[in-house]
């Protein structure tokens, strides 16, 4: 019987890794095997990872040598950065070098790497459509991880750029979906006129790094855009009323009335929404919705996704 090959997965308690870590377990056929590597493997999530058949093992993403340690044997890594648990694009930059440095020295064979637009390259720092962030970024959680590609390519590591979207799960952990207002009446609120959003489950994310690593070397050295929809703020609006029960209207506002709605990340996800918006046509064109299904057959729909967690929302 051949040996599985063994996946590392970097946040495996996070929402894109443990999608993959479930993906892979759910297949014990397959001929894959699942290192799942966190911080804390005593914490409740790796503890059910381990449960359900994962290899657990403790990884510090700010160590090449501990990276190193975890990936060693292994023939695939999925990596992954955590910007909003310290909002450092620096730090995420540093993490993806460690990453690909220890997964050269390891000698893994196909990493399927997290990443977004470096939006710099559409609207440089002196463009004065939206502002400058940390004086170096317009939208600094998508320009790091952007700028970091380069470090998977400088070395030779056999990668695949695996290009996100939004993730509806916003709607859940961070309190973007609908609001009551003064009215008692429903809104969803974004700067996104009448442009269409990318969007996604996010364990749809590792469900589909799952099915790139299952094509072996196809997608080595490609960039693969993925997304579950491509929905504007209306139809958004439209699929919470049909989930809820309840009409939600779309409250399209300016991205600088965003920007300044005072809540943490409010002008970090302003400017997000205004490059999405101004640059539709290129976000959406970069992310296949077809090819996100050929390599996840479960890939949900926005009101596939709303049915399962429309509890989940809050509304207040």
């Amino acid at each position: 019987m051949a040996e599985k090959k063994i996946i590392a997965v970097v946040g495996a308690t996070g929402a894109q890794g443990g999608g993959l870590v479930r993906a892979i377990l759910s297949e014990p056929g397959s001929g894959y095997a699942v290192r799942a590597l966190t911080r804390n493997v005593n914490s409740d999530k790796a503890k059910a990872l381990a449960k359900l058949g994962a290899e657990v093992v403790a990884a510090d993403v700010d160590s090449v040598s501990s990276l190193k340690l975890a990936f060693n044997g292994a023939y695939g890594a999925y990596c992954v950065t955590f910007f909003w648990e310290h909002f450092l694009p620096e730090k995420e930059i540093a993490q993806a070098g460690a990453m690909a440095q220890a997964a050269k020295n390891a000698g893994v064979k196909h990493v399927v790497w997290s990443t977004l637009e470096d939006t710099r390259k559409w609207v440089p720092l002196t463009d004065a459509r939206m502002p400058t962030i940390m004086e170096k970024y317009k939208v600094p959680h998508f320009d790091g991880k952007g700028e970091a590609n380069k470090a998977f390519r400088q070395l030779g590591v056999p990668t695949t750029f695996l290009l996100t979207s939004f993730y509806w799960d916003n709607f859940i952990a961070f309190g973007l979906g609908p609001k009551k207002g003064p009215d008692g009446r429903l809104a969803l609120t974004l700067p996104m006129g009448d442009k269409r959003l990318p969007g996604i489950a996010a364990e749809d994310i590792g469900k589909c790094a799952y099915g790139i690593f299952k094509r072996g070397v196809e997608f080595v050295g490609r960039t693969v855009g993925i997304a579950g929809g491509l929905l504007t703020g209306a139809q958004m609006a439209a699929a919470f009323s049909r989930a809820l029960g309840q009409e939600v209207r779309y409250n399209d506002v300016p991205p600088e009335v965003y920007r300044g709605l005072g809540f943490p990340g409010a002008e970090e996800l302003g400017n997000m929404f205004q490059f999405k918006r101004d640059f539709e046509s290129d976000c959406c064109s970069a992310r296949n919705i077809d090819l996100a299904r050929s390599l996840n057959p479960s890939l949900q729909n926005f009101d596939a996704w709303l049915a399962r967690n429309k509890d989940r929302i809050p509304l207040e």
